[in-house]
């Protein structure tokens, strides 16, 4: 399994954006972001941070429903 890259929450924006996610409010430097898959909706919080944790990166992926995988695609593409 590959290991995570150090991001800030501008880039994990921009990927999660790519995969359809919409900015729908903001709260101090906490971004939401949401997306609606058929009848699914996935609201992820981002915080607006020039460094994410590991343990926040990680729930930010399963908040999102997107695999590990396809999130590192995101981030490399």
């Amino acid at each position: 399994m590959e290991k995570l890259p150090q991001l800030s929450g501008q880039e994990v924006i921009k990927a999660l954006r790519k995969m359809g996610f919409e900015v729908v409010g903001r709260k101090g430097s906490h971004i939401r972001l949401k997306r609606r898959v058929n009848n699914k909706v996935f609201i992820v919080i981002v915080p607006d941070h020039p460094e994410l944790a590991k343990g926040t990166l990680t729930a930010i992926i399963k908040q999102s429903g997107l695999s590990r995988e396809e999130f590192l695609k995101l981030i490399k593409g």
